[in-house]
């Protein structure tokens, strides 16, 4: 058989959520690589594929894994890559060996399934026809206040994923960030016994989460900002009178409070010719 990578879609809890398509290419593999031997060997026993040579591929291991794993495939290996829930390269191993491989010339293919951003957008009953995907926030610095703003701007649904002892932290911040009365879904423990759905306001997902440190890893699903209504007529006649003010042409005045404002240029003239 043509030699090949092929990303495997695991369940995210609930071993039953795995298609056959999956346990099909786990069966044909020559090697399957994983986060973790410990728990994938659980999954595989399962499916009654455990015999097959298993290689770790984690965030430690998979930037130097890429060449031996591109080299099996070149010799015409089945590699199936696996992770410890979901899809492989989604907040997970496997963009960089997909990119090796791709570079390579090789083929690369999937079997899709579960997924947990995916399945939390549908159950939190926000927007779901447009949604962006923040996976995990940096845990400090410049780069997560950046994305904390970039977020609480974003117009769109916002799904991130977080750890339980981060949680309190970053709902916290998304109060402080968007507003306590912004609306929010959080996902726990999805597919498995205990699944919880919690939706309501960022003020009372951080009192709720106040005490005491939760299990599970969580997926939030944020609504997006309120769109901004466009500028009243005195609103732009204010920034008019500034700008003339300050000994620019009603024309050219004219000018830039349209582009500022994103409105027709023709309306804000016809505005300059009723001031004084």
């Amino acid at each position: 058989m043509t030699g090949r990578l092929v990303l495997v879609a695991t369940p995210i809890g609930n071993l039953a959520d795995i298609t056959s398509r999956a346990v099909d290419a786990l069966r044909e593999a020559d090697v399957i690589c994983c986060e973790d031997t410990r728990h994938s060997s659980k999954l595989l026993q399962h499916i009654g594929v455990s015999e097959k040579p298993l290689v770790i591929v984690n965030e430690h291991t998979e930037h130097d894994s890429r060449e031996k794993l591109v080299s099996l495939v070149a010799q015409g290996k089945v590699v199936a890559l696996i992770t410890d829930a979901g899809s492989p390269g989604v907040s997970d191993p496997g963009e960089r060996i997909v990119r090796a491989a791709i570079d390579a010339g090789l083929l690369v293919t999937s079997t899709p399934g579960p997924s947990a951003a995916i399945m939390a957008v549908t159950l939190s009953g926000l927007p779901s026809a447009r949604f962006v995907f923040e996976g995990f926030l940096p845990r400090s610095g410049v780069e997560r206040k950046e994305r904390l703003e970039a977020i609480a701007a974003e117009l769109r649904t916002a799904v991130l994923y977080e750890a339980p002892h981060r949680l309190h932290k970053t709902l916290t911040d998304l109060e402080t960030m968007c507003g306590a009365n912004r609306r929010i879904a959080i996902a726990a423990e999805l597919t498995k016994v205990h699944e919880d759905i919690w939706r309501g306001t960022l003020h009372d997902a951080v009192k709720r989460h106040a005490d005491g440190e939760p299990r599970g890893e969580f997926v939030l699903v944020l609504a997006g900002a309120t769109p901004i209504g466009p500028p009243s007529d005195e609103e732009l006649l204010n920034a008019l009178r500034t700008e003339i003010a300050a000994g620019v042409s009603r024309k050219d005045a004219a000018s830039r409070v349209s582009a500022r404002f994103g409105v027709s240029k023709r309306h804000v003239y016809e505005l300059t010719l009723t001031l004084g």
